[in-house]
């Protein structure tokens, strides 16, 4: 549902407006006097006299005696006010205040609701509060100065009189009486009244309040201040608020003392139940019910006592209700300026809703106690129990609950969330002042920035309560003769700093919890930068140098400000660190710190501790670790075991680890176990330090054993030595290869092994094992060491070879004596290889170097018998085998007894170590193979083929040496190099392997072919010299495509390769025979295959498969690509048309180069080109002379059409087919195809209506332009349907859309068109008479079209010239049926038609909106006239007699009915003489007779006369009216609701007869009623329906639609005017055609129906004759429009009488100006302001005379549901 379009048709609606009522009561008593909140009539009154600048306010409830108990006997004040808290209820409340007396404003203001003070300055905001007194007061009595005001109720409507207080009962106090509305008010709780205006008194501008109960005064407040001290604002506050809209601009600070004197009536209560009494009340509440049954017993003990307790405190009350009691509290208070800066935007709204513009200064206070005062406020408090019991401050602290509030003026029930109060009164409370307006836009935004100002405001008051504590610290330092704060001075004030973070600790605020988290936002941001002072370990610092304490830390650091324990648990300390203002000790402290002191020994283990911890974790990085280090540093006292009084962790590189015992030396880089004992190694690890290898150790040992002791060095004493070596032979094993062989190079030079012989080295030593000599140094006896650590040192398990070779293998000549002979080769070997493992490396290179073994020489085989007498290196000496022995290679002499050579043996293998061979190496067999001996080079290369695996990783290949055979040249020995194994290479002369190695050929490294570039290199060099030769060469290198590379292949694209064989010496065209040569073209120049197009043009061969795939690669084409085509045809046009030898195989051409228009762009040189070259085929019609005689001589002469080459320019492409065949003979034309046109067009040729100038001249205007404005719609709308189906098959066909063509277009229509064509160039011309042509005209494209109906292929053609790139024939084709036929045609015919005929649709609504738009300015226009009517009325009411008699005017001669008298004066209403009632006259009633619509009267008819006090019926009404006319408007407003009452016939709306206001000039006649016997036919084009008579038969209906639709149309467009005149619209207007009757018209419920025939026979003639058209049209419109309007008056009247004729002639007069101003524009000569001027042709252009309209050629097709062309210049 559309709710806006329903909002504004009520508000169109003619109903009347009526003004909303408010029934005042109602409002006061339901809205405006019930608020929720407690005490508001107070609260508003007392803020009242504050805004006044009063000091003082006096609240007295007078009270009403008990009518049920009597007032007690006795004089004691306290027993009467006991009575009275007790059985009086209340009767008055008097508000009274010393402040400024009422202003003449103030008294306006108290009487207007809703108008609040305009003072900015002011709270008051809304103008109600003062209302709230009529919760209780009925009718409340104000008195300020020297007037009063009382208000009283009249019914539901209250009203004031205002009383001038007289002289002696004046004051200057103001005071408001409320009497309560009933007796039975009971007394209020005194207390909570109390606390109310102490809690009141906190902000509001007011020094003393008093509280009387008649007589007494139950209490006093006063209020003390102290003189404000200034605050600082420092510079890093913010003091804007986040959106800019205020700022702080001045802060101070003062103390508040509130003294308060009070009864003890005030902690009184009159039905305090004893302690006996407390569990048994008469009537229990459920709560109590319940507590009882969930209550244990030790519960209700403690309940118990405290009512005892309670009880005792009321018997003290008790004993005298009016004794006096003090209490007094202490408060700070910080106040600030506040600066607004409000956009004037934002201004106005808040002025709007507030009723006052925004104040451009404010104030804020933040109230709060300091601890102090807090404890000064409750000793006061609790200095007796009277005082106790009436706790009158007890919600004026905001440390309790229910906390902080937010004040405007007074307490409202929004909690601040903080322990403070806050005083905003700038802030906008919502009606009754109990919240926070955030909800209203504007209001909010202004609220929410309040509340920010508060947030920064808190924490200004915050840094200055800190502040103050910071000197507190200071001073208390400075009491104890020390510069530094103590622990014990901290630990001091922790409870004062407790009370300070407590104050300003944000929680939810109720109601809304937007409140406090707008404050606290504002408070932690309100810095510039993220820092806020916080209490600490050492004092108050910014959060910035505080830190979160830490167990670990706090051992070693113990300098680091953080956190207190006590205060670590505070919401705002959590908070802190919530927000990240309080980080955890960094790395940066802990460096701070451990570069400002030294550590003890015990802080040095906890700081290795947590370091080596925090390292392992990742809680610290390497360059962090590395930086603590560097700074940590430790005093040890003397006689630790690290041996030093300063430890610099600094130095320390490792850690002793426990494989080196406590007790032996260690370096200064290493750290005592005795400090990291407990500390695992990889947390020692993650320090960077590394365990104390042993390697390390050693060297430090022996390197600094000199500068020790004897018992501490290795080389002095065998015992220290033996303790040190024992260490690292007990972790050889664990120990590195590094490691070990450090230790081996750190004691080789060093004599410290201890052996029977002394101290030894290494090298010198002997394991025990060792006897074969006696005097050999051995170890020395209980050295627990391991083997292999002593063999790593180079201790000897052998005896050197020196030895063995002088005392074994040539012993002495005491040999005998010593018992050793002479050792064979074989023996000592086998001894080596059985001490193998214990042999040092240096012994065995010694032992590869020395000659052992002899060679086999025995005879051929028998080699293994005999040995030779030379020695041999066991390198030099091969293994006993057969093969190498036919190699004649040096075997080893081994005459084993027990077999022979054992190939596994150790000795074997011993040998094998010492370098004894088992194949011979490449470069000796391939010696063999370039040898002269044929049969060792066979045996040789027979061997290196069984034995490849053994040569496998020698790349044989790259041996430069001859010894491989050719291929047919066994004798020829080449280096695998230079011969290859594919027997194809051979035709570019490479040598070939021999066949029966090909097999073989990878193990000598032979490839199978050349190298490509080398391949590529021969045949640059030498091309192939005929067609063989190149087939061989070039399908040997299709093999190679895989092998040549990009740059190869690009350089074989530019050789001339290709050997082809031309003629020399004949032309293309030569019959002579032409002699062939051999010539080489380029592979990319030349094409594969043949091609009967352009074998003769192009170079094709063809090598077969292979070759021609080479080629390919090489750059070779299948066909010649379209830039070589277009190249060829521009250089070579005529050549290339002779030998295709037919025109359209060169437009199949020219089709093929258009298809490929994008790549030819892209060579621009060849582009430009062919813009310019003579090659494109065009085509030239020449005349052909034909004979004179024969049946053919009217039609066109024929032709012969001429291919022709020109350049691009020369040629035109056909888009006018008119002008190419009157200039054809001039033309060479493009061929008529898309492509080729495209094609043509883009080299530059141009279209032929680019050289055809047009001239359009015109004959003069018609008088009548609606025919071509309607055209000019037509148009467009077609055109839209036209473009859309277009696009599809043109995407970019599409010059200007509709929408342009809207703006830019104009239709006239004038007399002639004549449209002359020229071609630029030629003094060539013709002049064509045309119906339409169009033509540019100041700035605007003019469509002229000739009378007449237009041909639409001549429009179409016009309008496509403008709305299209490249009009053509085909495209005017398509246009014509858009514009012939209808909507419903064409959507029959598959068009999207539907968006217009719903665009008809709305703007028909669009028309009809209009309408009710003119009827609602008519009905404004009508009521104005009424309400001057009135106004003159009251004024002629207000004459005196003798002025209305002095401007009496005569009788008023009989006039028509409807006009009125001149003077608009009223009398007294009088009788007057009846006279003869006649029948309305004048020029309207004429017409009416003329027009048959009322009859001719007889002039000798009695008149019947008329009473002067008829009533309804009679026109005359003076006896009401006392002789004044009827109002104007009156008559007006019922001619208005005729015209909204008319309808559609058969309309689905209710037909309702409007109202009709009496009018006392009507008079009453009669006429007869009309016939309704038709039915409906069809719909005339403009939709009006038309109906005919029921009686005439059904074949000559479409009879009548064929011979009547002209008279049709006009006829409806004749209507239509008249209903424009009145506003009517078009749909409740009908036509209907009877063949007999005397029926003109006739209204049936609403809608009018008129006839056609009497169109037909009075005025269709005339408008179809010649003479005056204009004449004729108004003649006719005029006759209908008064037709019209004796229908509308049948909306009012339904009968014949002369209240009918009345409205009849009211119509007609009201609308008489309407009428002439449409028949003046349809006279209105044309002028050049409407249609655009064009120079006339043929005819003068001073024959401006009218001229008739032009029938249709053809009759008009049947009507329907469709409307088409008929009509539109008709």
């Amino acid at each position: 549902m559309d709710y806006a379009k329903l909002r504004a048709a009520a508000l169109r609606s003619s109903e009347e407006e009526e003004a909303v009522t408010v029934d005042t009561r109602a409002l006061i008593d339901k809205v405006l006097a019930r608020y929720s909140g407690e005490w508001t009539t107070l609260r508003e009154l007392t803020q009242n006299a504050a805004d006044a600048q009063a000091t003082t306010v006096k609240i007295k409830w007078e009270t009403l005696p008990s009518t049920h108990v009597p007032l007690p006997t006795t004089t004691s004040q306290s027993e009467l006010l006991k009575h009275t808290l007790s059985h009086h209820t209340l009767r008055r409340l008097v508000v009274q205040n010393n402040g400024q007396p009422f202003t003449k404003t103030d008294w306006g203001r108290l009487k207007r609701i809703a108008e609040g003070n305009p003072d900015e300055t002011k709270i008051g905001a809304f103008g109600v509060g003062f209302y709230s007194v009529f919760a209780d007061c009925e009718e409340p009595f104000v008195s300020s100065g020297k007037e009063a005001m009382a208000f009283y109720w009249k019914g539901n409507a209250l009203f004031t009189r205002k009383l001038q207080v007289p002289r002696e009962q004046a004051s200057s106090d103001t005071a408001f009486v409320l009497d309560y509305r009933n007796t039975t008010t009971p007394m209020p709780n005194l207390l909570s009244v109390a606390q109310f205006l102490a809690t009141s008194l906190t902000f509001i501008a007011l020094q003393n309040i008093e509280f009387w109960i008649d007589d007494w005064k139950v209490l006093a407040l006063q209020k003390k201040t102290s003189p404000s001290v200034r605050i600082h604002i420092p510079r890093d506050l913010e003091t804007k608020t986040k959106d800019g809209l205020m700022s702080l601009a001045s802060a101070e600070r003062t103390s508040v003392q509130i003294d308060a004197t009070f009864m003890s009536a005030l902690g009184w209560k009159p039905h305090a139940v004893s302690a006996d009494s407390y569990t048994s009340s008469e009537a229990p509440s459920l709560r109590s019910f319940f507590s009882r049954l969930a209550s244990s017993t030790a519960q209700a003990g403690l309940r118990g006592k405290a009512a005892k307790e309670e009880q005792a405190v009321q018997d003290a009350i008790a004993e005298d209700l009016t004794a006096t009691s003090t209490s007094s509290i202490f408060l700070r208070v910080t106040s600030a300026q506040i600066k607004t800066s409000v956009p004037a935007k934002f201004a106005a709204e808040l002025e709007r809703a507030t009723k006052k513009p925004p104040p451009k200064t404010t104030k804020i206070s933040i109230l709060t106690s300091s601890y102090d005062e807090t404890i000064a406020s409750e000793e006061s408090s609790v200095s007796n129990k009277v005082a106790k019991a009436a706790d009158v401050f007890s919600s004026v602290l905001p440390s309790k609950k229910p906390g902080g509030r937010i004040f405007i003026g007074f307490p409202t029930a929004q909690t601040t969330g903080a322990g403070m109060h806050i005083s905003a009164p700038s802030i906008i409370p919502t009606v009754e002042r109990e919240a926070i307006d955030l909800n209203a836009r504007w209001v909010s935004t202004w609220n929410v920035e309040m509340l920010r100002v508060a947030g920064v405001m808190s924490r200004l008051a915050y840094a200055n309560e800190m502040s103050d504590l910071e000197e507190k610290l200071k001073r208390m330092a400075k009491a104890n003769k020390g510069s530094a704060i103590s622990a014990a001075d901290v630990q001091k004030l922790i409870p004062e700093a407790l009370h300070i973070l407590k104050t300003y600790t944000f929680e939810d605020s109720t109601p809304i919890s937007k409140v406090a988290q707008t404050i606290e936002e504002a408070f932690w941001t309100a810095y510039k930068r993220a820092s806020i002072e916080v209490y600490s370990s050492r004092g108050v610092l910014p959060t910035t140098k505080v830190r979160s304490s830490s167990d670990e830390i706090v051992k070693f650091a113990r300098g680091i400000p953080v956190v207190i324990p006590e205060m670590k648990e505070a919401p705002f300390m959590k908070k802190l660190s919530d927000l990240g203002l309080i980080q955890d000790i960094s790395v940066d402290d802990i460096y701070q710190e451990l570069s400002a002191n030294a550590m003890d020994k015990d802080q040095l283990r906890h700081f290795i501790a947590w370091a080596a911890k925090s390292a392992s974790t990742g809680e610290i990085d390497p360059p962090s670790r590395r930086r603590l280090l560097d700074a940590a540093i430790a005093t040890i006292s003397d006689g630790d075991e690290s041996g030093g009084s300063i430890v610099a962790l600094a130095s320390i590189k490792n850690y002793q680890s426990n494989k080196i015992p406590v007790g032996l030396p260690i370096p200064p880089t290493t750290i005592s176990i005795t400090l990291v004992g407990n500390i695992s190694e990889v947390m020692l690890r993650s320090l960077g330090w590394e365990p104390l290898s042993i390697a390390t150790w050693m060297k430090f040992v022996i390197d600094t054993g000199s500068s020790r002791s004897a018992d501490q060095d290795m080389t002095r004493s065998p015992d220290f030595s033996g303790r040190v070596l024992s260490v690292a032979s007990k972790n050889w094993d664990s120990l590195s290869e590094t490691s070990k062989a450090s230790i081996v190079t750190a004691l080789q030079d060093v004599a410290a092994i201890p052996t029977k012989m002394g101290m030894r080295k290494p090298g010198e030593a002997f394991f025990p094992s060792v006897k074969l000599f006696d005097d050999l140094p051995t170890l020395k006896s209980g050295l627990f060491l391991k083997d292999p650590f002593l063999a790593a040192l180079g201790v000897r398990k052998t005896v050197d070879l020196d030895t063995i070779f002088t005392r074994l293998l040539n012993p002495s000549p005491d040999g005998a004596v010593t018992g050793h002979k002479k050792w064979s080769h074989m023996e000592l070997i086998k001894y080596l290889t059985s001490v193998r493992n214990d042999i040092p490396a240096a012994d065995m290179e010694k032992l590869k170097e020395s000659k052992l073994c002899p060679a086999e020489a025995g005879p051929p085989g028998l080699e293994p018998t005999e040995g030779s007498a030379r020695l041999y290196k066991v390198s030099e000496l091969y293994k006993p085998n057969n093969e190498l022995r036919g190699l004649k290679l040096p075997i080893i002499y081994w005459p084993e007894p027990r077999g022979g050579w054992r190939y596994n043996s150790a000795e074997a293998k011993f040998l094998e170590d010492l370098g004894l061979r088992a194949y011979p190496p490449v470069l000796e067999l391939v010696d063999m193979m370039a040898g002269p001996d044929a049969t060792l080079r066979t045996k040789a290369m027979t061997y290196f083929i069984s034995s490849y695996f053994h040569y496998n990783s020698v790349e044989v290949g790259r041996i430069d040496k001859a010894f491989l055979p050719l291929e047919g040249k066994p004798d020829q020995l080449v280096a695998p190099g230079a011969c290859y194994t594919n027997q194809d290479a051979a035709v570019l002369g490479y040598d070939i392997l021999a066949s029966e190695l090909h097999r073989n050929a990878h193990k000598f490294g032979v490839a199978r072919d050349p190298v490509i570039s080398d391949c590529v290199a021969r045949l640059l060099a030498n091309p192939p010299k005929d067609r063989k030769t190149a087939i061989s060469v070039f399908t040997y290198f299709q093999t190679r495509l895989g092998d040549l590379d990009d740059r190869q292949v690009a350089t074989l694209k530019q050789a001339p390769i290709v050997p082809i064989k031309k003629k020399t010496n004949a032309s293309l065209f030569s019959k002579d025979k032409a002699e062939t040569a051999v010539v080489y073209v380029q592979p990319q120049n030349c094409y594969l295959g043949s091609s009967a197009t352009y074998g003769n043009i192009f170079d094709f061969v063809d090598f077969g498969t292979g070759a021609n795939t080479f080629l390919f690669k090489c750059g070779a084409k299948s066909q010649p690509t379209t830039v070589e085509i277009a190249q060829m045809a521009c250089e070579e046009p005529a050549r290339l048309l002779s030998v295709l030898q037919s025109p359209e195989k060169y437009l199949d051409l020219l089709r093929t180069l258009a298809e490929d228009l994008p790549e030819l762009k892209s060579n621009k040189e060849l582009f430009k080109k062919m813009k310019t070259s003579a090659w494109l085929l065009g085509s030239k019609e020449i005349p052909v002379p034909k004979s004179n005689a024969g049946p053919d001589k009217d039609e066109d002469e024929a032709t012969v059409k001429s291919y022709q080459l020109a350049t691009p320019r020369q040629i035109v492409i056909l888009d006018d087919y008119i002008s190419y065949r009157l200039f054809k003979q001039f033309l060479i034309g493009a061929p008529e195809e898309d492509s080729l046109e495209a094609f043509y067009q883009a080299l530059g040729s141009g279209t032929l209506g680019m050289k055809i100038e047009e001239d359009v001249r015109i004959g003069a205007h018609a008088e009548n332009q609606d025919g071509a404005q309607r055209l000019r719609q037509h148009v467009l709308e077609r055109t839209k349907i036209f473009l859309h189906e277009y696009s599809k098959f043109k995407h970019d066909a599409i010059k200007h859309d509709e929408k342009w063509l809207d703006k830019n277009l104009q239709v006239v229509a004038v007399r002639t068109v004549l449209l002359r064509r020229s071609l630029r160039g030629h003094d060539q011309s013709h002049n064509e008479k045309r119906s339409a042509a169009i033509s540019y005209h100041k700035q605007r494209w003019v469509l002229y079209v000739a009378e007449g109906r237009p041909d639409m292929y001549q429009v179409g053609q016009a309008i496509c010239q403008v709305v299209l790139k490249r009009p053509s024939q085909q495209a005017y084709i398509n246009f014509e049926p858009f514009l012939k036929l209808d909507l419903l045609d064409l959507r029959s015919r598959g068009y999207n038609v539907d968006r217009i005929l719903r665009a008809k649709a709305a703007e028909a609504r669009i028309a009809e909106e209009e309408r009710l738009k003119a009827l609602e300015a008519e009905q404004q226009k009508i009521k104005e006239r009424e309400q001057e009517w009135k106004r003159a009325g009251e004024a002629a009411a207000t004459k005196t007699p003798e002025e209305a008699a002095a401007t009496k005017t005569p009788e008023p001669k009989t006039r028509m009915p409807g006009s009125f008298a001149d003077s608009p004066e009223e009398e007294k209403a009088v009788a007057t003489p009846s006279r003869p009632q006649t029948k309305p006259g004048g020029i309207f009633a004429q017409i009416s007779r003329h027009l048959g619509l009322e009859p001719w009267e007889d002039p000798k008819e009695p008149t019947r006369p008329v009473s002067a006090g008829s009533s309804h019926g009679s026109p005359d009404t003076t006896h009401h009216t006392g002789g004044r006319v009827s109002s104007p408007a009156a008559v007006q407003q019922n001619l208005y609701n005729a015209i909204t009452s008319t309808r559609a016939y058969d309309s689905s709306h209710l037909y309702a007869p409007p109202r009709v206001q009496k009018v006392k000039e009507q008079a009453t006649y009669c006429d007869s009623t009309t016939s309704k016997n038709i039915t409906y036919l069809a719909d005339a084009p403009g939709g009006m329906r038309v109906f005919l008579a029921e009686d005439i038969r059904a074949e000559n209906k479409t009879r009548f639609l064929t011979e009547n639709g002209e008279v049709i149309t006009h006829f409806e467009r004749l209507l239509r005017d008249v209903g424009e005149i009145y506003g009517l619209s078009a749909k409740s207007m009908h036509i209907f055609y009877d063949e007999s009757g005397h029926t003109i018209a006739f209204n049936m419920s609403g809608s009018i129906f008129c006839n056609l025939r009497y169109f037909q026979q009075l005025h269709w003639e005339s408008l179809r004759r010649g003479g005056s058209y204009l004449d004729a049209r108004v003649k006719a419109t005029t006759w209908w429009w008064v037709v019209v309007a004796h229908e509308l008056a049948h909306n009012l009247m339904g009968p014949h009488n002369a209240e009918h004729s009345y409205y009849t002639e009211c119509f007609i007069q009201e609308y008489f100006g309407k009428m002439m101003a449409k028949a003046a524009q349809w006279t209105r000569p044309v002028t050049n302001s409407t249609t655009a001027p064009a120079p006339a042709a043929g005819s003068s252009s001073g024959n401006n005379a009218p001229q008739p309209p032009l029938r249709p050629r053809a009759p008009p097709p049947p009507y329907s549901a469709r409307a088409g062309l008929m009509g539109l210049f008709d």
